[in-house]
């Protein structure tokens, strides 16, 4: 990954910044995430959550547990870091080392591949996480943008 594309995933996070989020904002967001991914035929597994508390979740056919592990580790990363789990991933490779190195994490709690999203409020900073699994990860992030991208134009 390029500096160039490092910058593109750090745009994203300075452009979808959340007014509000509360539970039937996580609804709406979830909602808009399962319409895309059946609109693509995508096997995945969607949730969200703001703190500790799980507002959504949802696997879709052709998804397994293991997905709900991915998106754990994932959603780890991002509120451990307070950016995408995409954009984590990508700072440590550009730096020419592992985040399974490098962070001295443990592998089986935190994954910085990519469809972990921050949730990030205007005026609070980040409260929550977004997450897709079951496609490559350049894939599952690209669906959370564009899900959040949809989300705020409403």
């Amino acid at each position: 990954m390029t500096a160039a594309d490092i910058g593109r995933l750090e745009e994203d996070e300075r452009r979808l910044v959340l007014g509000r989020f509360g539970n039937d904002d996580a609804w709406r967001l979830g909602t808009i995430l399962v319409d895309l991914a059946r609109e693509r035929g995508a096997a995945v597994t969607i949730g969200i959550r703001r703190g500790a508390q799980q507002l959504f979740h949802c696997a879709l056919p052709g998804t397994s547990a293991d997905n709900d592990a991915w998106i754990a580790r994932k959603c780890r990363v991002t509120e451990r870091y307070g950016e995408s789990s995409f954009l984590v991933g990508a700072r440590f490779r550009a730096k020419g080392r592992t985040f399974e190195e490098a962070s001295r994490l443990d592998p089986d709690r935190y994954a910085a591949h990519g469809g972990a999203f921050p949730l990030r409020l205007r005026g609070t900073g980040v409260v929550g996480a977004v997450a897709v699994s079951g496609l490559p990860q350049a894939e599952d992030h690209a669906m959370v943008v564009e899900g959040l991208e949809r989300f705020l134009a409403e």
